[in-house]
Parts: structure tokens; sequence; C-alpha cells
């Protein structure tokens, strides 16, 4: 009794112990805990906090300073005018206001160049997060795949050995021949083999997963043994128009322009002249101590300044010619990006509409063809039961449905990702 409430604790312990978590935990997870994903947030944030009317120049600056300052002199002369020896103490205080009026129109464009910058940022981390999601996900369904597939080995290795004891058995009676006992025991040892391979797949693929999802690697987790078949609801006209209105990284080539936009606008600025207000409100103190007069010198001084400046750059070598020069280039390399954006999003479209077609076609047969996989090997099984067959029948009969197996989950998996990247190329994975 004492041995089952044993076996059971250690059982329960283990449960515990490993994070059952499915598809959707596994997002949540990595939009909270991925690195790659995290940083692009806090560039996102960066963005948005430039986007103030104080960094593109609209609010004026003040500055306050003060001093105090200490000081003491011997003086010998016989001079009947020196003052003696002195001491001096000085203290004061300074408000300066600086406020740039009209410069060109810069800092409006500043403003129109940061708010692109932060939509440029937000698409910029949205296609980051969309591909970490993607790698998600592919991890996640990797490692269903696999423990699927170590549940098949599992399955064929248990197949095989005991086809390997029954025969072992008939050999000792002297009903079969040592080939068939040796053919056996070959096919016993590589499904075992196959099935320790498989083992490390299994726990490379956590492992994977475990990195993506920004967890702790001595972190144990667990899935949810199941790839449900996707269909996509869209067909090649509505997708196709999905993509180029959603895609993020078709947005992001259209952002980069509107910002090469704002540099040629702000080059376009130096022509013109810069008119800023300035103004300053100073008071200072000294006084001064003599050693041969008992009488101090106090001073007390205040002072207020307010004007306009003007400033209008006459010839800097060309520099803001080049500077605009440069600026229109940029927007045609820009242009060239869209269009190349477009292009790629074109030839993509047709690849992954295709792709997630046949890979649908394929697990159709697939499913057809593991029904006939399964009823011939339990033919076999049959007949190896009565000793009707040979053990190359039996063994080709195992490996085809080992085969179609594999085949059928692979094709699932191959399934669920082209979905997954007809997803990813509309825009529709989630990022929040």
């Amino acid at each position: 009794m004492r041995k089952i409430f044993a076996l059971l604790f250690m059982i329960s312990t283990v449960l515990t112990a490993q994070q059952l978590i499915t598809a959707e935990d596994a997002i949540k997870i990595g939009l909270e805990n991925n690195f790659d994903i995290r940083i692009a947030k806090n560039n996102q944030e960066i963005s948005k906090n430039n986007t103030g009317l104080g960094t593109a120049g609209f609010l004026p600056k003040l500055d306050a300073t003060g001093n105090y300052n200490l000081g003491s002199t011997d003086t010998e002369t016989n001079s009947p005018f020196s003052f003696g020896d002195t001491d001096s103490r000085s203290y004061g205080g300074r408000l300066s206001l600086s406020w740039t009026l009209f410069d060109g129109f810069r800092m409006f464009t500043n403003k129109r160049k940061y708010d692109e910058l932060a939509q440029l940022g937000e698409f910029q981390a949205r296609l980051t997060i969309e591909n970490n999601v993607v790698n998600i996900l592919r991890a996640y369904f990797n490692l269903v795949t696999q423990k699927t597939l170590l549940s098949i080995a599992k399955n064929t290795a248990e197949i095989s050995k005991i086809r390997f004891d029954k025969t072992k058995v008939r050999d000792e009676l002297g009903s079969v021949s040592s080939t068939d006992l040796l053919n056996a025991q070959v096919a016993y040892n590589s499904d075992k083999s196959s099935l320790i391979n498989q083992e490390l797949a299994v726990e490379i693929a956590k492992k994977d997963l475990i990195l993506l999802l920004g967890l702790d690697q001595n972190k144990e987790i667990d899935v949810v043994d199941d790839i449900k078949a996707d269909q996509y609801s869209l067909d090649k006209e509505q997708y196709s128009n999905a993509v180029f209105e959603r895609n993020s990284a078709l947005l992001t080539a259209k952002q980069n322009l509107e910002v090469s936009k704002a540099d040629k606008d702000l080059a376009g600025s130096s022509y013109y002249p810069i008119l800023s207000l300035s103004s300053g409100y100073g008071y200072n103190d000294s006084q001064t101590s003599r050693a041969n007069n008992s009488t101090d010198i106090n001073t007390k001084t205040y002072d207020a300044t307010l004007g306009l400046n003007l400033s209008f750059n006459l010839f800097n070598g060309f520099r803001d010619k080049i500077t605009r020069q440069n600026a229109i280039i940029g927007i045609k390399n820009s242009t060239l990006q869209l269009e190349k954006a477009k292009n790629n999003l074109q030839g993509l479209i047709n690849e992954k509409y295709l792709t997630y077609q046949k890979r649908l076609e394929k697990l159709r047969f697939e499913e057809s063809n593991i029904k006939a996989a399964r009823q011939n090997l339990e033919l076999q099984q049959d007949r190896l039961d009565r000793g009707t067959v040979n053990s190359l029948e039996f063994r080709d009969a195992q490996l085809n449905l080992a085969r179609s197996e594999n085949n059928l989950i692979n094709a699932r998996f191959q399934l669920k990702i082209a979905v997954l990247e007809l997803k990813q190329l509309s825009g529709e994975i989630p990022v929040e």
C-alpha cells in the first residue's frame, strides 16, 4: 500500500512540476517574455516619446544659473590711496529664456517627421512581434509533432518487441528458422534506436520552445498533443487584397517613404532665416570688507534683457544644397523599396497560397493512405499469430504503417505552418 501511495505522489509531483500550455498560452507567454518582442516594444515606446512639442522645437528653453564667490586680498603698499587688506563675498543668479519663433518651418516638419517615425516604430514593432509569434507557434507545433512521432516510435518498438518475443519462443520450439529470429531482433534493435533518437528530438524541440518563450531553461513544460488541421477561409483574391492592406513589411516600406519626404522638407528649411526671442533677468549681491576701515562696501545689481535675434546663413560651402539633393535621392530609394516590397508580396502571395493548397491536398491523401496501412498491418499481425506470414512481409507492413503515420503527422504540421504563413503575410497574427 505504501508503494502505491509513493507512486501516486511521484506522479502528482511530476505533473505539478510541468506546466501544460496551449498554443494560445504560448503566444501570451511569448508576448510577455520573449526578449526580441520586449526590445521591439521598448523601441516603439521611444518613438512615441519623441513626438512631443519640445522634441520638435516648439517650446522655449529656460535656464537658471547661480554663483557664490569668496575672496581675500593681502596688500602691502605705502600708497595713501590703498584700501589695504580686503575680504569680498558675492552671490547672484540669472534666468535666461530663449525661444525660436521661426526657423523656416523646421519645427513643424520635425513634428511631422517624429509622428511619422512613431508610426514607423509601430509597424516595425508589429513586424518583429509577428515574426517572433510565428517562430513561437512553429516551435510549439514542432514540439507537438515530435511528441506525436515519439508515441508512434514507442508503438512501433513495442510491436517489434512482441514480434521478437514470439519469434524467440517459436525458435526454441523449432518452428521457425534462425534467420527469422535474427530478422526480428534486427528490426527490434533498429526501432529501439529510432526511439532513442526521437526522445532526443523531443527534448531539443522543448528547449527551443522554452528559449523563444523567454522562460528559464530549467523550466519543465508540456504541450497539448494534438494538431488540428486548419483550413484557410479566404479565396486567393480576398487574400491578396488583405495582404496589400495589412502586411507589416509593406506598411513599413510606405512609412519609410513618408519619413524620407519629411527629410526633404527639413533640408528645405535651411534656406529660410531664423527668428528667435531671448530674454534674461539677473541679480547680484557683493560685499567688500576692508581691514583699515570699519565700513563695508555693499553692492546690489539687477538687470533685465529682452531682444529679438535674426540670423540668415548666406553661404556654408553648399552643404544645404547637398543635404537637399541627398534627401531627394532618399525619396527615390524609398520609392524603389516600396515597389520592391509590392513585387515581393505578389510573388509570396502566389507561393504561399499554392503551398497551402498542396499541403491540404497532401493531408487528405495521407489520411486516406493510413487507413490502408493500418488494415494491412492488422492483417499481417493476424497471419503472424497463425504462422502464415514470413518476417519480411510483416516487417514491410510494419514499416509502411510507421511511414504512413509519420507522413500524416508531418502533413498536419506542414499544413499548420502553411496557414500560419498565410496569416503572417496578411497581418492576421495576434500582436497584443
